[in-house]
Parts: structure tokens; C-alpha cells; sequence
């Protein structure tokens, strides 16, 4: 016998509240609250794909007073007001339900329980099944052999035997046991006294409430009987209240009910607008590269007419093919070029091939290429340039028209972003999805050069011709946004030269970080040997449950609020540092993990990064990660050896320059305070500024009302502590933690800073005040910063906002500053050091080896262009030394 169709019927008011409140800090980067319609989206997906329902409904509960409000007006009169978070949520949901193509059915007057119950009878009465996906107890009441509630996130499905157990009843008493309990949820009132235990036992015992009541006078238990009696009337209201309605006005027709796909140009521009990036790329239109006009190329004559259309189009995108994603040991495999959207061409020239296949001559295509790459009027188009730009040039080509990079263009139009990858780009602008690699190659570690050509010309060309498509797409937003010039200007003309800073490279002098590695290694050995004397035994100090156990069961060291986890006692640094007050062990293991770590990710790992064909390390600089606008390297990571220690200086000296050069470093000067001087035009910062007063003095001498020439070191290091705690702003919380002061002093010191410094004060209400009413904030040159939490109802979430919106625009406008500076002393060096090489960029630092005859004018000349790069109401200062390693320079 066939088994009968199902319904789901899926009760949407009820997952999104539990959505709601399971992922509260989830916005778009405008800051438009998502986490509700998320965390429906992956409830619905999670039905589609464990079920994979024929027939379903999504059922909304109606807008205004049920016919329930019009019995009893105090009807869920007890729930609070509907966050603002989530009442932006609700039109949202239904946007995407519709977007999705699923039925949907709504009744004014009615809840969405009354509709499940009038379509779970009159589906079973033409033979389905239904699944009713809930959580809601009400629902319990329409359970039957034919009816199941499913709660998707508890994963439990309940039938009438699992009702029985839960409440003690059989499903069809569940209306008159909720009628002696009442709902707190909904305001019912039911009998007072009467809990679910008593409300279980009569009914078994009575077999329904009309009985109960009839012999309510019998009933032993004083207090009990006299409650039944008293509150006849509230029980049978209650039983009105919570009984669902199965004779609603609406039909059911299968066909109304019968899923459909989603139409993915209807659906990718609402999932895009909710910024859902993974769910983009699952139902954006499948890659059309199967059906579009791609082209192998595998004879050097036929490259000619894509490179004559090039030129007269005045562009061309394109993308390398390679066996590495690191730009310095790849070998090119492909290229792939695309000049009108949807037209591309893969041209082949390092795979391996099979027997009957043919590809261009590496020389011949570099050949014809050279002209076309050297011609600025070619405007260059791609995904992630610098890395082609690496590739080509170790090829022996000299790009000049570089114009447009995807990837950069999504980061400016929203920086915090997880992924400007291109096929989030493909699927946020152009609504398709990509072909991926694995499906190009066969295998994710597999190398291109070993993929059949057919399906390397679809991925190849495609990328290629993605590229142009959301280039164009990208362009006109980069406008309306306000950020064209800050990408012509100032980002753009940064690709070329991080290619460069990363094909320089920098010398290590390996001997010298063997010799540290060894002496690091007999520290910690010292240090282990010692938090073994200070424990009494020895432990493994790498262990977080042994070092637990020590520190607090042990020693007996006090383990706070929030020390104990589920796993065991937390031993992060936080928690270190404050244990460091107690006993020297903590102080010790603190120690141990900064040196251990420092050995682990520079000493030891340096040596094995260097190229093995020039004998320099080459990092990468990342320009589309940070959200404030800075530049971050990995491979190593540059940005996290220590400034100012003992140990980062040793580093440090082990960066040296090629034999006949010196190391020259250009640092700008406690430049935060100098943009938070013009950004706020506050009078006493900038006469600080202006006079080459000590900054920290000052503000010590005016928050301890001393003259200057009195205020003692802890003074000012206070006072600097508050300078750039204000930067961050920084609460009295924090302030008091580091200065191992009371929060009441923290708080008064914060509040006679901002009462002296009234300009910085207004700065900050003005930086608030953008960000809660535009989203975001932005800095000097204009670049934004969107900020979701801003207006958050999670007050740790929007006093992190805040935080940021008071940072962002000093820090972004830094770091504008320091890309500024990097472009300007490159045209400079061009034209008057040709032999010097930029090398680094690490903070507010640029790093530089310079030929030693040249060092005195060429440090003289770097000291100009970076103070003269940008004119602020307070001069910009640059701090230039020169050295025979980074240490000695910096």
C-alpha cells in the first residue's frame, strides 16, 4: 500500500521569536537586524532538506486582535512590547518566504495555530499526513495518529504517545488541561492552584473538564474544590482561549500547497540585500559557462583578434592560472581574457597535456601579450591584481594600465564583509553562481596545470569574464557610494605597489635567529623549571586542565565570577593578569607563553618562509581585510612582533639588508593623536601639537592640576594611558583594570579628560551621533565603516559599536594617511632613488634598504614626503633612522 502524501505545516511566528533570541548580533553591514530571518532561513532549509516535503505551508499568525482579544481583551496583555530588532525582521521573513516560492497563508482574526488546525483536519480528511513544525505546546492538542508536531531545533517529534508522557494526558484532553493551567505565555488565566500535576491527575481522573466541574463540589481537598467552584467561569474561558479552531475559512487544495523551486532571479536580490553570502552562492543561478561564448585558446595566432579587440575596447580583464596561490613560486599555467561581458577565452600554456591536445607557446603568448600589458591606455580588469601582477612580472611584463580590482571595489563598499572573493561577488551582484575549482581540477590539492583543458577553459574564462561583469556592476556603486576617488585615487594605485613591496622582499639573517631560537629555548626551559618550583610538582604548563588544576585547587588562587568553564578552569591571559597580583606562577606562565609564541611564530617559522630562489622573505599585504582601512600581512604576519621589548627589537635585527645597503625605517609620530587633533579641533591638543609639547605631560599636568614641570612618570603614564585609551574609548571598566585603580576614579579621571578637552568631547557625541543615524562612520578621506550594532538592544553589542565608531575614523584616517605616504615616496624614489627599495609596511612604518652612499639625502627626502603628504590643522612628523638592521633603524 503506497504510503499517503504529508503536510508540513511550519509555524512561522514561533521560530522566528526562538530565532531571534538564539542570534541576536547578526545585521547587515547598513545595520538592518538579520539574525531572526537567518536563523528562519536555516530552520526552512533544514525542513527542505531532511524531509524533502512535496507539500508545505509556512503559517503566519494574523496582524492585530484575534477573535481570542474580542472574549477576553487582556489576552497576551502581559508580553512586553516587540523589540524594535525584531519588528524589522517580520516583513523580512515574509519578503524571503515568498523569494523562496513556498506557500504561505495568513487570516485576519485568526492566529497561525487556527489555520494549522483547520488545514491539519481537512488534510487528513483527503488522506495526507501532516507534520506540524513547531515548538509551541498549543499545537499539542491537534496531535494524532495522522498528526505529528516536529520542534526542528530540539530535534524531537512528538505523537500521542510522546504527548501522554510529556504532559499526562492524552492529546485530545489537552484543551481542558491547559484550561485548569491557564498559559502564562498568552495570559490565560486557567485556575489558580491548579499546576500541571494536579491538572493531569483530574482530568484522568474526571476524564474532561465539564465532569470536573459538575463534580468540582465532591472534591476532597478544600483548597482545590473551592478554587474549581470560585473560578468556574475563568476555567471555561480559558478552554475558549486555548481550544484551536479547525473550521477556519479556508480550503485545502494540494495544488496550493505543492512546492516549487525558486525562481533565482527573483531570490538572489533579496538574499543579497540580507547579505546571506553562503545562501547566495547555494541558489544563485547555476554558472552559465557551459552555454557561454568561451574560447580555448591553443594556438598563438588565434590570441591576435582578443588582443586587437582589447585595445580598441580600451580594456581588457584578466586572470592568471598557476600551480601556487603563492605569487613567488608559481609557475603560470593559463591566462584567461575577457573585453566584452559574457565573451572570454582560456589560453593555455603550462598544462600537462594528453595525447591529442595542444597548447600555445609560453614565449609566443608572452611575446604578444608584452605590448598590449605595457599600453596605460588598456585599461587592466581583474579579481585580486596584485597577485596577477606578481605572476606577470616574474614573467618578464610590465603592466601599466592597471584600472579596476573586484576585489578591492567590494571591500570599500563594505569592509567588514567576510569574503570579497569573486564568486561572493558573483553571487551578491551578478545572482550566479561559479564553477569551482574541484570541479575544474577534480581535486582540491590538485594542480591546475593537471586539469583537462575543456573544463579549465570554462573555470578559467569565466573568472575572467566575471571579473568584467561585476567590474561594470561595481563601478557605478563605487560612485553613488561617495568612494570613487578614495579607489582611483588612493586604493588602485596601491595594488601595483604592494606587488612590488612583496617581490622586494626582505633579508633575514638566519644565523642570528638559529643563535636566538637556541637562547629563547634555554629561557624556557629556565622558566618551566622555575613555575615547577612555584607549583611544588611538576605539570604539564602547555595543559589548560593541568595548569587549572594547580593555579586554583592547589595554590588555591581565587577563580573569580567567570574563571570555571564547562571543560574546566579558564587560564587565558586575562586571567593570568590578574592572578599575577596573587603569586609570582601566573606572572612566570604569562612569560612563558609570550616567549613561547614569539619563538613558535617568527624564530623557528622565519628561516622556513624564505624563497628558496632570491634568499629573502616575502610576505603578503592584504588590502581588502581590516574594517578600518589598514593594510595587514600574512605569511608571516609582520604586524604582531612586539615595539617595545627587548625580545621584538632581537627580532627585528634580524631583518638586515642586502650586502651595501642600510635598513632605513620612516615612522610617523604618535600620528592617532595628531588626526584626533584635527578631526577635533580641540584647542589644547592642538597647542600641544603645534608647540612640540610632551602630549602626555600636558594632559597629566591638566587631569592632576600640577604644573608640568611636577608631574611624575606614573603621572604621566597615566595620562598616556588615558590619551590613547580615548582613541579606543576606552571605559572606566578598562581604565581602572590597567591602572589597578577603583572604577569611581577611572570614571573621574575620563570625565575631567573630557571636561579639559571639550573639543574632543563634542568630536565624540558627533561620531555617535553619524553612526546611530547613517550606520557608519568615516574617515578624513571618506572611507566608511558600517557599524549593525550601533542600535542594538544587546548592550555589549552596541557599546562595541560605539567603541568603534569613536576609533574608526582616527584609525581608518591613519591609515589612509600611511597608503597616502607609501604612493607619494614611491614616485619620489622613481624619480630620485631608483636603487632604493621599499620593502615593509607594519603599523604607521615604512621600512626601506637604501644603498649607503645614498642614506643621509635619501632619509632626508622620505622625512619630506611623508610630513608634506597631508595638510591637518597640526603637522605631521615622521621619525627617520637608518641602520644595519630593522632594530637599529627603527
Amino acid at each position: 500500500m503506497p504510503k499517503p502524501p504529508v503536510l508540513y505545516l511550519l509555524d512561522a511566528s514561533s521560530y522566528i521569536h526562538r530565532a531571534f533570541h538564539a542570534i541576536r548580533n547578526l545585521s547587515t553591514s547598513q545595520g538592518v537586524p538579520t539574525g531572526a530571518v537567518f536563523g528562519f532561513t536555516q530552520m526552512l532549509l533544514k525542513v527542505m532538506k531532511d524531509a524533502q516535503p512535496q507539500y508545505l505551508a509556512v503559517v503566519y499568525d494574523a496582524k492585530g486582535p484575534t477573535f481570542r482579544h474580542h472574549l477576553y481583551p487582556a489576552y497576551k496583555a502581559n508580553r512586553p512590547p516587540l523589540d524594535p530588532a525584531l519588528k524589522t525582521q517580520m516583513p523580512l521573513v515574509r519578503q524571503l518566504v515568498t523569494a523562496l516560492n513556498l506557500p504561505a497563508v495568513e487570516m485576519e482574526g485568526l492566529e497561525a495555530d487556527d489555520l494549522m488546525a483547520t488545514l491539519a483536519a481537512r488534510a487528513v480528511a483527503k488522506g495526507f499526513e501532516v507534520v506540524l513544525v513547531s515548538g509551541d505546546k498549543d499545537l499539542f492538542q491537534l496531535v494524532s495518529p495522522r498528526v505529528r508536531l516536529w520542534d526542528t531545533m530540539k530535534e524531537i517529534t512528538l505523537g500521542p504517545a510522546e504527548v501522554k508522557e510529556k504532559l499526562g494526558v492524552e492529546p485530545g484532553q489537552v484543551v481542558d488541561y491547559m484550561a485548569l493551567t491557564g498559559d502564562s505565555t498568552d495570559n490565560v488565566p486557567g485556575v489558580p492552584g491548579v499546576g500541571p500535576k494536579t491538572a493531569a491527575s483530574l482530568i484522568a481522573e474526571h476524564g474532561g473538564l465539564d465532569t470536573l466541574l459538575a463534580q468540582a463540589g465532591a472534591l476532597k481537598k478544600g483548597k482545590l474544590r473551592d478554587n474549581l467552584l470560585a473560578h468556574r467561569d475563568l476555567a471555561l474561558l480559558s478552554r475558549q482561549l486555548v481550544r484551536l479552531k479547525s473550521d477556519a475559512a479556508i480550503a485545502f487544495d494540494p495544488e496550493d500547497f505543492e512546492m516549487r523551486p525558486p525562481d533565482p532571479e527573483v531570490l538572489t536580490p533579496v538574499l543579497a540585500r540580507l547579505e546571506f553570502t553562503k545562501l547566495l552562492q547555494e541558489f544563485a543561478a547555476p554558472s552559465p559557462a557551459a552555454q557561454a561564448n568561451y574560447t580555448l585558446v591553443d594556438d598563438a595566432d588565434h590570441l591576435a583578434p582578443w588582443l586587437e579587440a582589447a585595445r580598441a575596447a580600451g580594456r581588457l580583464s584578466i586572470d592568471t592560472e598557476t600551480t601556487s596561490i603563492d605569487p613567488m613560486t608559481a609557475e603560470l599555467v593559463g591566462l584567461s581574457l575577457a573585453v566584452q561581458p559574457g565573451q572570454a577565452c582560456y589560453v593555455p600554456v603550462g598544462h600537462q597535456l594528453a595525447a591529442g591536445q595542444r597548447q600555445a607557446s609560453r614565449a609566443q603568448v608572452l611575446a604578444m601579450l608584452a605590448p598590449v600589458l605595457a599600453d596605460p591606455k588598456v585599461a587592466m580588469i581583474g579579481q585580486n591584481l596584485k597577485y596577477d601582477l606578481t605572476i606577470l612580472k616574474r614573467c618578464g611584463l610590465t603592466i601599466a594600465g592597471v584600472d579596476f580590482d573586484t576585489m578591492v571595489a567590494s571591500y570599500l563598499l563594505n569592509p567588514g564583509k567576510t569574503s570579497h572573493g569573486l564568486t561572493a561577488i558573483a553571487a551578491e551582484f551578478l545572482g550566479r553562481s561559479m564553477i569551482s575549482y574541484e570541479e575544474a581540477t577534480g581535486g582540491k590539492n590538485l594542480s591546475f596545470d593537471l586539469a583537462d583543458l575543456t573544463k579549465a577553459r570554462d573555470y578559467a574564462a569565466e573568472d575572467a569574464d566575471v571579473a568584467l561583469q561585476a567590474a561594470l556592476k561595481l563601478g557605478p556603486k563605487l560612485k553613488q557610494a561617495g568612494l570613487e576617488g578614495l579607489f582611483r585615487d588612493l586604493e588602485m594605485p596601491l595594488v601595483p605597489l604592494l606587488s612590488k613591496l612583496e617581490m622586494n622582499g626582505v633579508g633575514l639573517d638566519l644565523d642570528g635567529l638559529r643563535g636566538l631560537g637556541k637562547e629563547l629555548e634555554q629561557s624556557l626551559m629556565r622558566i618551566e623549571d622555575l613555575c615547577y618550583q612555584y607549583a611544588g610538582k611538576r605539570f604539564n604548563l602547555n595543559s589548560p586542565q593541568q595548569l587549572g588544576q594547580v593555579l586554583f585547587e592547589d595554590l588555591g588562587l581565587s577563580t573569580g565570577k567567570k574563571t570555571k568553564k564547562k571543560t574546566g578552569y579558564s587560564t587565558d591571559m586575562s586571567v593570568l593578569t590578574q592572578l599575577a597580583h596573587e603569586h609570582p606562577l601566573p606572572a612566570e606562565l604569562l612569560n612563558y607563553r609570550t616567549l613561547s609564541k614569539l619563538k613558535s611564530t617568527y624564530v623557528d617559522t622565519l628561516p622556513e618562509l624564505v624563497n628558496p630562489v632570491t634568499g629573502r622573505l616575502h610576505t603578503s599585504f592584504n588590502q581588502a581585510v581590516t574594517a578600518t582601512g589598514r593594510l595587514s600581512s600574512s605569511d608571516p604576519n609582520l604586524q604582531n612582533i612586539p615595539v617595545r621589548n627587548e625580545l621584538g627589537s632581537r627580532i627585528r635585527a634580524c631583518f638586515v639588508p642586502q650586502p651595501g645597503f642600510a635598513m632605513v625605517s620612516a615612522d610617523y609620530s604618535q600620528i592617532e593623536l595628531r588626526v584626533l587633533a584635527h578631526l577635533s579641533n580641540d584647542p589644547l591638543l592642538i597647542e600641544d601639537m603645534a608647540g612640540g609639547l610632551d602630549v602626555h605631560t600636558q594632559t597629566a599636568s591638566r587631569l592632576f592640576d600640577l604644573p608640568a614641570g611636577l608631574v611624575t612618570p606614573e603621572m604621566r603614564r597615566r595620562a598616556k594611558t588615558v590619551n590613547f585609551g580615548v582613541l579606543y574609548g576606552m571605559s572606566a571598566f578598562r581604565l581602572a583594570r590597567e591602572q589597578n585603580i577603583s572604577r569611581a576614579e577611572a570614571q573621574e579621571i575620563i570625565e575631567k579628560y573630557l571636561g579639559r578637552y571639550r573639543g574632543i568631547a563634542t568630536f565624540q557625541q558627533q561620531c555617535l551621533s553619524q553612526a546611530r543615524e547613517q550606520g557608519y562612520v568615516t574617515t578624513l578621506l571618506g572611507r566608511r565603516r558600517f557599524l549593525p550594532a550601533i542600535n542594538s538592544s544587546d548592550r555589549m553589542a552596541r557599546e562595541g559599536a560605539e567603541r568603534m565608531a569613536l576609533n574608526t575614523p582616527i584609525q581608518g584616517t591613519a591609515a589612509d594617511i600611511i597608503k597616502l605616504a607609501m604612493l607619494k615616496v614611491d614616485q619620489m624614489m622613481s624619480a630620485e632613488f631608483p636603487d632604493c627599495l621599499m620593502i615593509l609596511q607594519v603599523h604607521d612604518e615604512l621600512v626601506f634598504e637604501c644603498p649607503q652612499a645614498q642614506v643621509k639625502a635619501f632619509v632626508k627626502r622620505v622625512k619630506q614626503a611623508m610630513e608634506g603628504v597631508l595638510r591637518l590643522k597640526v603637522r605631521l612628523v615622521a621619525d627617520v633612522g637608518a641602520g644595519q638592521n630593522w632594530s637599529q633603524a627603527h
